[in-house]
Protein backbone atom coordinates (compact mmCIF):
# COMPACT_ATOMS: atom_id res chain seq x y z
CA UNK A 1 0.00 0.00 0.00
CA UNK A 2 1.60 3.43 -1.21
CA UNK A 3 1.22 6.52 1.01
CA UNK A 4 -2.55 7.20 0.69
CA UNK A 5 -3.33 10.01 3.87
CA UNK A 6 -2.09 13.41 4.22
CA UNK A 7 1.70 14.46 4.17
CA UNK A 8 3.54 13.97 7.08
CA UNK A 9 4.05 17.55 7.47
CA UNK A 10 0.57 18.30 7.49
CA UNK A 11 -0.37 15.47 10.32
CA UNK A 12 1.83 16.87 12.46
CA UNK A 13 -0.28 20.15 12.35
CA UNK A 14 -3.38 17.82 12.32
CA UNK A 15 -6.14 18.64 14.10
CA UNK A 16 -9.58 16.72 14.73
CA UNK A 17 -13.10 17.77 13.82
CA UNK A 18 -14.71 15.55 16.36
CA UNK A 19 -16.83 17.62 19.07
CA UNK A 20 -16.46 16.82 22.33
CA UNK A 21 -19.65 16.44 24.06
CA UNK A 22 -20.52 19.14 26.41
CA UNK A 23 -21.12 16.51 29.52
CA UNK A 24 -18.25 14.24 28.52
CA UNK A 25 -16.43 14.47 32.32
CA UNK A 26 -19.96 13.69 34.07
CA UNK A 27 -21.05 11.03 31.55
CA UNK A 28 -17.66 9.35 32.19
CA UNK A 29 -17.61 10.57 35.93
CA UNK A 30 -21.12 8.86 36.50
CA UNK A 31 -19.79 5.55 34.56
CA UNK A 32 -17.02 5.17 36.95
CA UNK A 33 -18.85 5.53 39.95
CA UNK A 34 -21.75 3.46 38.76
CA UNK A 35 -19.12 0.67 38.20
CA UNK A 36 -17.48 1.19 41.47
CA UNK A 37 -20.62 0.37 43.50
CA UNK A 38 -19.74 -3.40 42.71
CA UNK A 39 -17.04 -4.89 44.85
CA UNK A 40 -14.17 -5.13 42.69
CA UNK A 41 -13.20 -8.43 43.82
CA UNK A 42 -9.75 -8.99 42.90
CA UNK A 43 -8.97 -12.36 43.25
CA UNK A 44 -5.32 -13.88 42.34
CA UNK A 45 -5.06 -17.86 41.39
CA UNK A 46 -1.13 -19.08 40.95
CA UNK A 47 -1.27 -21.55 37.50
CA UNK A 48 1.24 -23.85 36.10
CA UNK A 49 2.65 -22.66 33.14
CA UNK A 50 6.36 -24.33 32.68
CA UNK A 51 7.86 -20.86 32.42
CA UNK A 52 10.46 -20.87 35.19
CA UNK A 53 11.48 -17.29 35.60
CA UNK A 54 7.67 -15.76 35.94
CA UNK A 55 4.98 -16.42 38.07
CA UNK A 56 1.80 -16.36 36.75
CA UNK A 57 -1.97 -15.64 38.21
CA UNK A 58 -5.08 -15.79 36.79
CA UNK A 59 -6.97 -12.84 37.59
CA UNK A 60 -10.83 -12.47 37.76
CA UNK A 61 -12.29 -9.02 38.93
CA UNK A 62 -15.23 -7.30 38.64
CA UNK A 63 -15.79 -4.82 35.79
CA UNK A 64 -18.43 -2.46 34.86
CA UNK A 65 -21.84 -3.93 36.40
CA UNK A 66 -19.77 -6.28 38.63
CA UNK A 67 -19.31 -8.35 34.97
CA UNK A 68 -16.05 -10.87 36.20
CA UNK A 69 -13.45 -9.92 34.07
CA UNK A 70 -10.34 -12.07 33.58
CA UNK A 71 -6.61 -11.54 32.94
CA UNK A 72 -3.03 -12.56 33.97
CA UNK A 73 -1.03 -10.94 36.30
CA UNK A 74 2.81 -12.12 35.17
CA UNK A 75 5.73 -11.31 37.93
CA UNK A 76 9.45 -11.85 37.79
CA UNK A 77 9.62 -15.71 39.30
CA UNK A 78 10.11 -15.05 43.31
CA UNK A 79 9.31 -11.72 43.34
CA UNK A 80 9.11 -10.20 47.25
CA UNK A 81 9.02 -6.40 46.81
CA UNK A 82 6.46 -4.63 45.01
CA UNK A 83 7.13 -3.99 41.48
CA UNK A 84 6.18 -1.20 39.10
CA UNK A 85 3.28 -2.57 36.86
CA UNK A 86 2.45 -2.80 33.09
CA UNK A 87 -1.23 -2.64 32.11
CA UNK A 88 -1.66 -4.12 28.75
CA UNK A 89 -4.80 -4.32 26.55
CA UNK A 90 -5.17 -6.16 23.71
CA UNK A 91 -5.90 -5.89 20.00
CA UNK A 92 -9.89 -5.56 18.08
CA UNK A 93 -11.03 -9.43 18.38
CA UNK A 94 -8.51 -11.12 20.48
CA UNK A 95 -7.79 -12.44 24.00
CA UNK A 96 -5.29 -12.51 26.56
CA UNK A 97 -4.11 -15.80 25.23
CA UNK A 98 -1.55 -17.97 26.98
CA UNK A 99 0.39 -16.80 30.01
CA UNK A 100 3.72 -17.81 27.16
CA UNK A 101 2.96 -15.38 24.60
CA UNK A 102 3.20 -12.37 26.92
CA UNK A 103 6.58 -12.30 28.30
CA UNK A 104 8.17 -8.88 27.82
CA UNK A 105 7.53 -6.85 30.68
CA UNK A 106 8.31 -9.58 33.04
CA UNK A 107 11.31 -10.67 31.11
CA UNK A 108 12.15 -7.05 31.72
CA UNK A 109 12.12 -6.72 35.92
CA UNK A 110 8.27 -5.47 35.79
CA UNK A 111 4.81 -6.88 36.51
CA UNK A 112 2.89 -7.17 33.84
CA UNK A 113 -1.20 -7.15 34.04
CA UNK A 114 -3.15 -8.28 30.58
CA UNK A 115 -6.67 -7.53 30.70
CA UNK A 116 -8.87 -9.72 28.38
CA UNK A 117 -11.73 -8.07 26.33
CA UNK A 118 -15.16 -8.50 27.03
CA UNK A 119 -17.00 -10.64 24.59
CA UNK A 120 -13.67 -10.91 22.24
CA UNK A 121 -11.16 -13.65 21.96
CA UNK A 122 -12.67 -16.06 18.95
CA UNK A 123 -10.34 -14.00 16.37
CA UNK A 124 -7.37 -14.96 17.98
CA UNK A 125 -5.40 -15.64 21.25
CA UNK A 126 -8.57 -17.01 23.09
CA UNK A 127 -10.67 -15.09 25.69
CA UNK A 128 -12.67 -15.80 28.64
CA UNK A 129 -14.62 -12.83 29.47
CA UNK A 130 -18.28 -12.72 28.12
CA UNK A 131 -19.94 -9.91 27.78
CA UNK A 132 -23.41 -10.59 29.36
CA UNK A 133 -25.22 -7.18 27.94
CA UNK A 134 -27.35 -7.49 24.75
CA UNK A 135 -28.05 -5.30 22.33
CA UNK A 136 -30.36 -4.05 19.61
CA UNK A 137 -29.48 -4.63 15.37
CA UNK A 138 -25.43 -4.04 14.76
CA UNK A 139 -23.36 -4.80 11.95
CA UNK A 140 -20.91 -7.77 12.84
CA UNK A 141 -18.06 -7.18 15.11
CA UNK A 142 -18.43 -5.06 18.18
CA UNK A 143 -18.36 -1.39 16.77
CA UNK A 144 -21.66 -0.82 16.69
CA UNK A 145 -23.54 -2.75 19.36
CA UNK A 146 -25.43 -0.25 21.46
CA UNK A 147 -24.70 2.94 19.19
CA UNK A 148 -27.12 4.81 18.93
CA UNK A 149 -27.01 5.55 22.87
CA UNK A 150 -23.65 6.03 24.61
CA UNK A 151 -25.20 3.97 27.72
CA UNK A 152 -25.30 1.16 25.79
CA UNK A 153 -22.34 1.19 23.71
CA UNK A 154 -20.25 -1.52 23.80
CA UNK A 155 -16.85 0.03 24.46
CA UNK A 156 -18.68 2.12 27.99
CA UNK A 157 -18.06 -1.30 29.29
CA UNK A 158 -14.73 -2.05 27.94
CA UNK A 159 -13.17 1.44 28.83
CA UNK A 160 -15.09 1.09 32.03
CA UNK A 161 -13.58 -2.88 32.29
CA UNK A 162 -10.28 -1.13 31.64
CA UNK A 163 -10.00 1.40 34.70
CA UNK A 164 -10.90 -1.36 37.06
CA UNK A 165 -7.91 -3.30 35.60
CA UNK A 166 -5.52 -0.90 36.55
CA UNK A 167 -7.30 -1.14 40.25
CA UNK A 168 -6.87 -4.61 40.23
CA UNK A 169 -3.14 -4.59 38.97
CA UNK A 170 -2.60 -2.32 41.87
CA UNK A 171 -4.66 -4.51 44.46
CA UNK A 172 -1.90 -7.43 44.23
CA UNK A 173 0.77 -7.17 47.04
CA UNK A 174 3.80 -7.32 44.71
CA UNK A 175 2.44 -4.59 42.29
CA UNK A 176 3.62 -0.48 43.27
CA UNK A 177 0.82 1.29 42.76
CA UNK A 178 2.74 4.46 42.53
CA UNK A 179 4.28 3.40 39.15
CA UNK A 180 1.60 2.42 36.57
CA UNK A 181 1.75 2.68 33.05
CA UNK A 182 -0.66 1.45 30.69
CA UNK A 183 0.55 0.58 26.95
CA UNK A 184 -1.24 -1.50 23.80
CA UNK A 185 -1.58 -1.89 20.12
CA UNK A 186 -4.34 -1.02 17.90
CA UNK A 187 -7.90 -1.59 19.96
CA UNK A 188 -5.19 -1.99 22.72
CA UNK A 189 -3.81 1.25 21.81
CA UNK A 190 -7.31 3.06 22.04
CA UNK A 191 -8.24 1.49 24.76
CA UNK A 192 -4.79 3.00 26.29
CA UNK A 193 -6.06 6.37 25.72
CA UNK A 194 -9.21 6.03 26.81
CA UNK A 195 -7.36 5.03 30.35
CA UNK A 196 -4.90 8.13 30.01
CA UNK A 197 -7.86 10.30 30.38
CA UNK A 198 -9.67 8.38 33.23
CA UNK A 199 -7.04 7.55 35.84
CA UNK A 200 -4.60 10.81 36.42
CA UNK A 201 -2.09 9.32 38.34
CA UNK A 202 -0.36 6.68 35.53
CA UNK A 203 3.69 7.25 35.36
CA UNK A 204 3.80 6.38 31.12
CA UNK A 205 1.14 5.85 28.46
CA UNK A 206 2.33 4.06 25.64
CA UNK A 207 -0.51 3.63 22.52
CA UNK A 208 1.01 1.70 20.00
CA UNK A 209 -1.16 2.40 16.09
CA UNK A 210 -4.17 3.17 18.06
CA UNK A 211 -7.89 2.34 16.94
CA UNK A 212 -10.80 4.38 18.04
CA UNK A 213 -9.31 7.61 17.65
CA UNK A 214 -10.70 10.68 15.22
CA UNK A 215 -13.86 8.84 14.26
CA UNK A 216 -15.33 11.68 11.82
CA UNK A 217 -12.29 11.00 10.26
CA UNK A 218 -11.55 7.11 10.36
CA UNK A 219 -15.15 6.36 9.16
CA UNK A 220 -14.78 7.94 6.16
CA UNK A 221 -11.42 7.51 4.88
CA UNK A 222 -10.82 3.98 5.10
CA UNK A 223 -12.63 0.87 3.81
CA UNK A 224 -11.05 -1.37 6.36
CA UNK A 225 -13.00 -3.45 9.27
CA UNK A 226 -13.26 -2.00 12.43
CA UNK A 227 -14.15 1.43 11.62
CA UNK A 228 -15.61 0.54 7.93
CA UNK A 229 -18.52 -1.40 10.54
CA UNK A 230 -19.78 1.92 11.30
CA UNK A 231 -20.54 2.59 7.49
CA UNK A 232 -21.97 -0.85 6.73
CA UNK A 233 -24.33 -0.68 9.86
CA UNK A 234 -24.95 3.36 8.56
CA UNK A 235 -25.44 1.96 4.72
CA UNK A 236 -29.08 -0.07 6.19
CA UNK A 237 -29.76 2.54 8.57
CA UNK A 238 -30.20 5.72 6.98
CA UNK A 239 -30.86 8.63 8.71
CA UNK A 240 -29.15 7.65 12.18
CA UNK A 241 -25.93 9.77 11.36
CA UNK A 242 -26.26 12.35 13.60
CA UNK A 243 -27.45 9.62 16.71
CA UNK A 244 -24.11 7.86 16.00
CA UNK A 245 -21.70 10.43 15.49
CA UNK A 246 -23.12 11.77 18.94
CA UNK A 247 -22.38 8.62 20.71
CA UNK A 248 -18.91 7.86 19.34
CA UNK A 249 -18.07 11.69 20.64
CA UNK A 250 -18.01 10.02 24.09
CA UNK A 251 -15.56 7.51 22.98
CA UNK A 252 -12.88 9.15 20.96
CA UNK A 253 -9.15 8.95 21.63
CA UNK A 254 -8.94 12.62 21.10
CA UNK A 255 -11.12 13.43 23.84
CA UNK A 256 -9.48 11.75 26.12
CA UNK A 257 -5.71 12.31 25.08
CA UNK A 258 -6.64 15.95 25.75
CA UNK A 259 -7.24 14.90 29.48
CA UNK A 260 -4.13 12.49 29.64
CA UNK A 261 -1.15 13.67 32.32
CA UNK A 262 1.81 11.28 31.90
CA UNK A 263 4.23 11.01 29.39
CA UNK A 264 3.44 9.08 26.19
CA UNK A 265 5.42 7.49 23.39
CA UNK A 266 2.93 6.85 20.39
CA UNK A 267 3.41 4.79 17.17
CA UNK A 268 2.42 5.75 13.90
CA UNK A 269 2.43 3.54 10.70
CA UNK A 270 2.17 5.92 7.04
CA UNK A 271 0.63 3.30 5.21
CA UNK A 272 -1.65 1.81 7.80
CA UNK A 273 -5.19 1.46 6.26
CA UNK A 274 -7.03 0.33 9.62
CA UNK A 275 -5.71 2.78 11.58
CA UNK A 276 -5.21 5.70 9.66
CA UNK A 277 -1.96 7.50 9.87
CA UNK A 278 -4.04 11.38 10.41
CA UNK A 279 -6.38 9.60 12.95
CA UNK A 280 -3.37 8.59 15.67
CA UNK A 281 -1.88 12.17 14.72
CA UNK A 282 -5.21 13.67 15.59
CA UNK A 283 -5.05 12.13 18.96
CA UNK A 284 -1.21 12.54 19.79
CA UNK A 285 -1.76 16.48 18.49
CA UNK A 286 -4.48 16.46 21.50
CA UNK A 287 -2.54 14.45 24.18
CA UNK A 288 -2.01 16.96 26.84
CA UNK A 289 1.10 15.10 29.08
CA UNK A 290 4.21 16.47 29.53
CA UNK A 291 7.69 15.36 27.56
CA UNK A 292 5.36 12.75 24.94
CA UNK A 293 6.49 11.83 21.99
CA UNK A 294 5.57 9.81 18.57
CA UNK A 295 7.87 7.06 16.18
CA UNK A 296 7.03 6.84 12.41
CA UNK A 297 7.05 3.87 10.39
CA UNK A 298 7.40 5.12 7.22
CA UNK A 299 6.61 2.11 4.80
CA UNK A 300 4.46 0.13 7.41
CA UNK A 301 0.58 -0.73 7.74
CA UNK A 302 -0.95 -1.72 10.58
CA UNK A 303 1.92 -4.18 11.78
CA UNK A 304 3.79 -0.30 12.69
CA UNK A 305 7.48 -0.83 14.28
CA UNK A 306 6.69 -4.37 15.61
CA UNK A 307 9.43 -5.36 17.64
CA UNK A 308 11.27 -2.30 16.69
CA UNK A 309 8.67 -0.70 19.07
CA UNK A 310 9.03 -2.75 21.75
CA UNK A 311 12.44 -1.95 21.23
CA UNK A 312 11.56 1.48 21.39
CA UNK A 313 9.58 0.89 24.81
CA UNK A 314 12.32 -1.18 26.32
CA UNK A 315 14.37 2.06 26.41
CA UNK A 316 11.88 4.42 27.11
CA UNK A 317 9.54 2.77 29.67
CA UNK A 318 11.70 1.48 32.42
CA UNK A 319 13.19 5.17 32.97
CA UNK A 320 9.53 6.06 34.25
CA UNK A 321 8.65 3.32 35.84
CA UNK A 322 12.08 3.18 37.71
CA UNK A 323 12.19 7.08 38.26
Amino acid sequence: MALFDLPLDEMRGYRSRSVEPADFDRFWAETLAETREHDLDARFEPVRTGLSTLDVFDVTFAGFGGHPVKGWLILPAGATEPLPVVVEYVGYGGGRGLPHTHLLWGSAGFAHFVMDTRGQGAGWGGGGTPDPVGSGSSFPGFMTRGIEDPADYYYRRVFADAVRAVEAARAHPLTDASRTAVTGVSQGGGITIAVSGLVPDLVAVAPDVPFLCDFPRATTITDNRPYREVGDYLRTYRGRTEAVSRTLGYFDGVHFAARGRAPALFSVALEDETCPPSTVFAAFNAYAGPGSSIEVYDFNDHEGGGPYQQAAQLAWLPERLTA
